[in-house]
Parts: structure tokens; C-alpha cells; sequence
């Protein structure tokens, strides 16, 4: 029941994550106040002896997490069971003698739960802390108190968001002799505001810290720069209130502002980082340190990770300073990615860097990193590079523009003093080869592009025929299939190549298309004296109905399998009545209707290998699951107005494009040389319109060849669960290529206690609500979207990237599989990818927080006619789902109404 502060034995599971962090410091050397801990048994025991399981059970069924007063009905029935208990004798009689063992002194009683302290989840300030606690009966009142904190009402609903089981939920208690403290407070080893790792933050008071972490003083402020042990600011607090301990127990509160004194000397402040330095380095993580001063020691309080800043990659100690870009933001997906996944798309970028003379492999690759278990674009060599900065100043804001506004700032104030780097010889050779690669490619798909797009398709297609040949011909046991679809993984660096080598050239001349009649606009702009956001809304309706587009082809091929549907009256009424996951089950029975499973089965014969998050190899398939698919066939029947009918609105958009072409050809036909700049006018768009709509083919075969590889991956993870070895076939996900073939090899290793491990990672990551736009190596993370100084109240502004204008009530959507659309809505969302766009198809209009103009669902969007605005900042947590609002595509405004 009682364990020594210095335990060996002192663990999470034992005393709770703050007596486990006090024992490590302990056996480090750091000064800690003297004390004992009170295991988890006691609580346990406590609990058993009493009946409060069954109490805690009853009130816990009542609660709704989102409703306070439910929580704070079930937190006070639960707190009055535990205050009515009594403990028993043999813990009672544990606790005293320890208690008498430090003198019988006054002693901080501190409450240490075994869910608190983990990385991404603090629960800091959540349970109760008594201080100055004087006397046996005091003591066993707080102890009490202390293991009833577990179930206040801010502990128990963080839990439940945090889908932290409240079954294994257990609480040790610290208790410590109490630190007269002069003045006390908070360190923390890292800025956690910028997350700026070379900088420490101090908040100092006098007094006890209770005042401070209670948010009842203003305290003085210090930061320094740690390396170089450098104060950089003193703000001085209020700290018009002290809390001290009382005569006989308790604490008082001592009015008196102390603003022109500073409660640290500039020589304290720089010993209290020294403290926190050793400290840091014991954990290799930055701290948050309660600290209290007296008598001229710093004692150590607490100490537990901040949680709050986003992990940085490993590997990235050579000396400059990286700089990432969000993968996430770019693809529209936030989730975490499964470890193999990530694996597969270094492979891919490994394979890339064959272009430019490097030999690389998944793990040497410096392209992508990890952190957060999220890829992160590493840029550095670009932002360092001359050449490199105006290709990120030309290529970025059509991609992700809130990117390039902390580039800007970066480059003007850390980068300035500089040296430009410029590129190597050997390196331009490289470069200069793989530029002729794709120009010798460029040139027959700017004279012909119909024949070019055939071509590449057939090429495409013999590939894909390739890799699945290879994946049909695997065979032998269990083991030597895991290898050899291990070894066929290889194939991802192959096949990357190809699409790089033979899509970009297609891709490359639709954009210069699209930038030259977006030239020609300008200069009829100027001449006409025409508003910029005329000319933006002209540039956006020319690429409306691009034909050629996998995507847009999906999404009405879609539409089409809801009107086979909607004829059979059988069909509509099944899937009108079913839930969408009862749908599902029933297709995979094939007891749908007939008509309807026929419909659904030729949908996803072709397209069931997309997700959503689909860039993860992990992520489950419509094939798998077609729960989503269901529910959108389901808002797709309940679409009445004809001229609202995606295909109807493609034909519409196409029109639409054409006649602008033909408006801009007539414009520049009355200037000199007119006759010819119609002609180059009309050129470009043919060339625009035919190979622009490939910018999502090689992300749609790039699927094609991961629904191969999962297929394989999955049957040997199949084996691996007959086996005994894994717990279920997508376990397989959670391991890298080198351990996989590990296991082939007949490796002895607890295979399946580091899958549970990383799945806890990753489910863990699942519920970060903020992910970076821009990561630097020195801990900065950038998180906010597109600046915008003239936003008014009531407005929200964004890039317009698809143009019109449309008033609806606002629907915000994290995860399209748990919510669908009612025709009309606003789709407000993160970001997308193409397993999204199926929703456009019943939207009134699209609001995102990450993208750019030729990002696919700023495409498809304009595509279907419907008013889109993206990188609009926190607009999922700014707009709320039932508000109505005015979207306009054209100048990026979002009015409430």
C-alpha cells in the first residue's frame, strides 16, 4: 500500500503518473520535498471494501459527455459515496505510520492518476490537490477526497473525449512535507506557445503556486533563451494575492500587489534553468516543472512532458535549421497514418530520388518525415536554395498558400543575413537530365494530347497487369508468402517513377495552358479596366468541366449507380428505409435487391479501392466496408430538382467553360495581332481542357496499386492470425517492411506487444484536434490559415478557388463515414481528398481550412458549378453546423446570416 518516493518499483501503473515522475527525480538527485506514496491497491481496495463500483457504474450509464449538468450529476452522486465510505483499519494503520515516519508534520496530499502525465494527455489541474494538511484525520479526509477527484465532472468527460476507459481508471496519492514556499511556480523547458525548444518560460509568484495554477494572480513572466543562458523578457506581474500556509492547517489568501518587485533574481532565474536542463535531459523530452523556492533551494514539485507541442522528427540534428510542410494539409488528410503506410510512401519517394543519381530507401529517403505519427514534406534544401525559394513562391500557393505566409516571415527575418546556397554541379547535371526526361515527353503531348493521354493510359494499364501477375504468382507457405509481398512492396518505387515520368509532362503543359489564357485575361483585365475579381472568376470558369478527371468520373459514375437505383422501385425503397451500415452487410451478403447490389457491385468493381485517408495503405476500402457509399447513394436519391443533378451540372459547367473561352478569344481578337492571340487563345484551352483533368490520375492508379498490395498484405496477416501471432489481419499494418520480413524469417519476437503499443500511438494521435501547416527542427509549428487583416466581424475569408455565389445552412464534417449531407448544404471541413468529393455532389457550396487553386477539391469543385472558398482558418471550429451563411466563391467571403 505504501511505496518509498525513491521505489524502484514506483510505476505508472502502481502510483499514477505524477509519483512515478517524483520517483525518477528522486533517484536522479533532484531536490523533492520528502514523502510517500499511496499505490493504486489502497484505491482499489477502498473501492471494493466500500461498494462503489456499482454506484460508479449507475451514475456513469446517465451521462452524455456534451451535457455539463450530466456530468456534474454523476461526478456529485459518485464524490458523495466516496466521502461516506470509510477506509480500512489495515490501510488506515499504513498510512499513519508512514505519515508519523516524516514527523507528523504538515504535508501536501496531491492526487496521481494512472491516466495523467502520458504524452498527448496531461490531465493537469484535473483531480484535487489539499495543501498544508495537518493531523491524522485531516490527512485520511483529504486521501479520501484525493481518490474521489477521479470522478469530478471535468475528469470524467475528459476521459470521455479522450475515449479513455473509465474501468481501468485508478489514483495513487502523493503526499509530501509541505514547502513553506517563498516563491513558487511554473518552468517549462520549451516555449509553449511556439513550441521554440531553445527557449524556457518562467511564471513566478510569491508565495504558494496554488494562487498561480488556480489562475488567481498575475504573475511575472520570464523567458530565456536556454543555450546560451540569455534572459530575452522580464514581464512583471500583479501578483496582487499570495496564498500562504495557515496556523493549524489550511491556507489563507494575503492581499497586496507586488508589481514593481520581481520575485526571481536574474541569478535565480538562471539556476531554476539549470534545473530544468538536468531535468529535461533525464526524461530527453521538454518538462512543465512546479517549483517552489524557500530558504534559498529550488524543490521540485512535479514534473511531467508538455503536452502541448507537437513532436519534431528524429534525425535532424545536422546543424540547419529543417523546415516541413504538412503532408496532411496538402492531401486533405488528417488522420495518422499506420506505420507500413507511412513506409510505402517513403519507398515511393525513395524511388523519386533515382531521377536525381541518389540511392535511397525508404529509411534514408530525406524527403518525407515522421512525427506524430504524420509525413511531413522536409523542404529544407529548397528554402536554403535561391532557385528553390522562387519555386516555392510560384508552386506553393497554388498547392497550400497559408504555407507560404510563415516561409515569407522566415525568410525575411531568420534567413535574411543568410548566403543563399546555390546548386552543385553534379546536382544540375541530375536535374538537367530529369528535365529533359519529362521535355522530350512534354513536346508530343503539346502537339497531340489526345494521343498522348491514350498513350500513357496503355502504359499505365500494362503496369498495373505487371504488378498484379506478380501478386497472383506468390505461393508456398505462410511465411515465404509474407516475404515475398514484402519484397513485391518494392514495386511502389517503380511504379512512382512511371507516373512521375510520364503524367507530370500531360500535367505540365495543361498548367502552362491554363497560366497563358490566365496571361491573355489579364491583359484584357487591363485594357477594360476590369476588377480583379472579375478576372479571377473569369480564370476559375475556364477549368469548370474539365473533362478527362477520374475523380469527376467516379463521382457521376456514382450518380448514375443512384439511378439504376431510383428506377427499381424495390431498390429505392431498400435503400430509402435501411440504415447505410445495414445496407453494407447486405451487399456483402448479396441480399440487396438485385438491380441495386448489381449497381453497387459495378461501382466498386472499379472504384471500391478509394477511402477516405486513402494515401494510407492501412486504411480500411469502400470494397471493405461500403457503409459511406451507402449513405451517399441514400442523399443522392433524395435529390429532386433536376437541374441540381450532377450530370446535368457537369454538362452545364462544360457550356459554361466554353462560352468563356470563346468570350476571351473575342476580347483579345480587337488588340494587335488579335486574329493570332484568338488562335493561341483557343489552342491553350483545347490543350488546358484535354490533359488538365490528369492532375488525379496518378493518385487514382497509384490506389489501384496499393488495393494489390493490401489485398496480399492482408491475406498474410490472415496467416499471421492462424498462426497465433497476431490478433487480427490488419495487424499487419502496424509493422515496417524490415520487421515483416523479420517474421518471414521466423524471428522469435513478442510481435503482438508492439503492435499494441503503436496501435495505442496511433489511436492516441487519432484524437489531436490541431495538426502544423509548417514544422520547423527548432520545435516552431505554425498552425494558423491564410492571414487576413481586413476580415471583419460577422465575416470569414479564405482563397476564392471556385467561383459563385450561394447562401445554405453550414454542415461541419470531420469523418464523411459518420455524417452525410442533406441536399444544399454547406460542406465545411478540414481539408479533402478524393473519397470526399462524392459529397460535393448534393453540396450547395464548399468551405475548407487547408488548399489552394489546384488542390482536387478546389478542381472538382469548380468542376460541378458549386462556390467554393478554402483555407479558411479553424473554419470548423469558427462555423457551426444549423448556421446559415452567404458563400462567395469568387472574392473568398463567407458572411453569417
Amino acid at each position: 500500500m505504501i511505496i518509498p518516493l525513491n521505489a524502484e518499483d514506483a510505476t505508472l501503473e502502481v502510483v499514477g503518473g505524477k509519483g512515478a515522475n517524483l520517483a525518477i527525480l528522486v533517484r536522479s538527485g533532484i531536490r523533492v520535498p520528502p514523502g510517500f506514496l499511496i499505490s493504486t491497491a489502497a484505491y482499489d481496495q477502498y473501492v471494493q471494501v466500500n461498494d462503489l463500483n456499482g454506484v460508479i457504474s449507475e451514475a456513469l450509464v446517465k451521462i452524455d459527455p456534451r451535457d455539463p449538468t450530466s456530468l456534474e450529476e454523476a461526478s456529485k452522486s459518485i464524490r458523495a459515496a466516496f466521502s461516506a465510505g470509510q477506509i480500512p483499519e489495515d490501510i488506515a494503520g499504513v498510512i499513519q505510520s508512514a505519515y508519523h515516519d516524516l514527523g507528523s508534520s504538515p504535508v501536501a496530499v496531491r492526487s496521481s492518476a494512472t491516466a495523467e502525465d502520458l504524452p498527448g494527455l496531461s490531465f493537469a489541474g484535473q483531480q484535487d490537490t489539499f495543501l498544508n494538511v495537518q493531523g491524522d484525520q485531516e490527512l485520511f479526509a483529504a486521501v479520501v477526497n484525493c481518490w474521489s477527484s477521479l470522478w469530478t465532472a471535468r475528469t470524467i468527460g475528459y476521459r470521455e473525449r479522450n475515449r479513455i476507459s473509465h474501468e481501468q481508471a485508478a489514483l495513487a496519492v502523493v503526499i509530501q512535507e509541505m514547502v513553506p514556499a517563498q516563491v513558487s511556480g511554473v518552468l517549462f523547458t520549451a516555449n509553449p506557445l511556439s513550441g521554440l525548444r531553445a527557449e524556457s518560460v518562467i511564471d513566478a509568484t510569491f508565495g504558494l503556486g496554488e494562487a498561480l495554477v488556480s489562475g488567481q494572480v498575475d504573475p511575472d513572466h520570464y523567458v530565456v533563451h536556454t543555450p546560451e543562458r540569455r534572459i530575452v523578457t522580464k514581464t512583471l506581474g500583479e501578483k496582487s494575492i499570495s496564498i500562504r500556509g495557515k496556523e493549524g492547517g489550511g491556507v489563507e489568501k494575503i492581499e497586496g500587489a507586488a508589481k514593481d518587485q520581481q520575485a526571481l533574481s536574474d541569478d535565480q532565474i538562471l539556476t531554476l534553468i539549470d534545473v530544468g536542463v538536468y531535468i529535461q535531459a533525464i526524461y530527453d523530452f521538454p518538462q512543465d516543472i512546479e517549483w517552489a523556492f524557500y530558504d534559498g533551494d529550488f524543490y521540485v514539485l512535479q514534473s511531467r512532458p508538455i503536452t502541448s507541442l507537437f513532436p519534431i522528427p528524429e534525425g535532424l540534428d545536422d546543424g540547419r535549421l529543417h523546415v516541413m510542410f504538412s503532408f496532411a494539409a496538402v492531401q486533405g488528410m488528417y488522420d495518422p497514418i499506420t506505420p507500413l503506410g507511412r513506409d510505402a510512401l517513403r519507398m515511393a519517394f525513395a524511388g523519386a530520388a533515382g531521377l536525381f543519381g541518389m540511392q535511397r530507401t525508404y529509411e534514408n529517403q530525406g524527403a518525407l518525415r515522421i512525427a506524430g505519427e504524420r509525413i511531413w514534406g522536409d523542404i529544407t534544401s529548397v528554402v536554403h536554395n535561391s532557385v528553390g525559394q522562387r519555386v516555392l513562391r510560384t508552386a506553393i500557393p497554388l498547392i497550400e498558400p497559408s504555407i507560404i505566409q510563415p516561409l515569407e516571415t522566415l525568410w525575411k527575418d531568420q534567413l535574411a543575413s543568410e548566403k543563399l546556397g546555390k546548386p552543385r554541379i553534379r546536382t544540375m547535371i541530375h536535374l538537367l537530365k530529369f528535365v529533359f526526361s519529362i521535355l522530350r515527353r512534354v513536346i508530343p503531348a503539346f502537339i497531340n494530347p489526345d494521343r498522348f493521354r491514350i498513350l500513357v493510359s496503355k502504359e499505365t494499364q500494362k503496369l498495373l497487369r505487371e504488378l498484379q501477375e506478380r501478386a497472383q504468382s506468390i505461393s508456398g507457405d505462410a511465411f515465404t508468402c509474407l516475404e515475398q509481398r514484402v519484397n513485391l512492396l518494392g514495386f511502389i518505387q517503380h511504379g512512382f517513377i512511371f507516373f512521375i515520368t510520364r503524367y507530370i509532362p500531360a500535367i505540365f503543359v495543361g498548367m502552362a495552358s491554363m497560366q497563358l489564357l490566365e496571361r491573355f485575361a489579364r491583359r484584357v483585365q487591363a485594357t477594360e479596366n476590369q476588377p480583379e475579381s472579375e478576372l479571377s472568376t473569369l480564370t476559375m470558369i475556364l477549368t469548370r468541366g474539365i473533362p478527362n478527371n477520374v475523380t469527376t468520373e467516379m463521382d457521376l459514375h456514382l450518380w448514375e449507380t443512384a439511378q439504376t437505383i431510383n428506377h427499381d422501385s424495390e431498390s429505392r425503397e431498400t435503400f430509402l428505409r435501411e440504415d447505410p451500415g445495414d445496407l453494407a452487410k447486405k451487399f456483402h451478403q448479396g441480399t440487396l435487391p438485385k438491380s441495386g447490389l448489381q449497381a453497387v457491385r459495378t461501382f466498386l468493381d472499379r472504384y471500391g479501392m478509394r477511402a477516405v485517408g486513402e494515401i494510407d495503405l492501412g486504411r480500411v476500402r469502400w470494397s471493405d466496408d461500403p457503409t459511406h457509399i451507402m449513405g451517399v447513394l441514400q442523399n443522392y436519391l433524395r435529390v429532386e430538382d433536376e437541374e441540381r443533378a450532377p450530370d446535368v451540372v457537369f454538362e452545364r459547367s462544360a457550356r459554361e467553360a466554353q462560352h468563356a473561352i470563346e468570350n476571351l478569344a473575342d476580347a483579345v481578337s480587337g488588340s494587335r495581332f488579335g486574329r493570332l492571340k484568338a488562335r493561341i487563345v483557343r489552342f491553350a484551352a483545347g490543350r488546358m481542357r484535354s490533359l488538365l483533368g490528369l492532375r488525379e490520375m496518378p493518385k487514382f492508379v497509384v490506389m489501384k496499386m496499393m488495393a494489390i498490395q493490401r489485398m496480399g498484405l492482408i491475406s498474410s496477416g490472415r496467416d499471421m492470425v492462424a498462426e497465433g501471432i497476431f490478433d487480427h489481419a490488419d495487424d499487419i499494418f502496424f509493422l515496417h517492411p524490415d520487421e515483416l520480413a523479420s517474421l518471414a524469417q521466423g524471428e522469435g519476437r513478442d510481435w503482438l506487444k508492439v503492435i499494441i503499443s503503436r496501435r495505442k500511438s496511433y489511436e492516441r494521435e487519432k484524437l489531436r484536434k490541431q495538426l502544423p501547416r509548417l514544422l520547423l527542427s527548432d520545435g516552431r509549428a505554425f498552425y494558423e490559415g491564410l492571414a487576413v487583416p481586413d476580415e471583419e466581424e460577422g465575416i470569414l475569408v479564405g482563397s476564392a478557388v471556385s467561383p459563385g455565389v450561394v447562401e445554405g445552412v453550414v454542415h461541419v464534417v470531420f469523418d464523411p463515414h459518420e455524417e452525410q449531407l442533406a441536399p444544399g448544404e454547406i460542406l465545411v471541413c478540414q481539408g479533402t481528398d478524393p473519397a470526399w468529393t462524392p459529397l460535393f455532389l448534393a453540396a450547395g457550396g464548399l468551405i475548407t481550412e487547408v488548399g489552394g487553386m489546384m488542390t482536387h477539391g478546389s478542381l472538382v469543385a469548380r468542376e460541378y458549378g458549386i462556390p467554393a472558398v478554402v483555407g479558411v482558418h479553424a473554419a470548423t471550429s469558427r462555423l457551426k453546423t444549423g448556421q446559415r451563411v452567404r458563400l462567395d466563391g469568387s472574392s473568398g467571403r463567407i458572411i453569417l446570416l
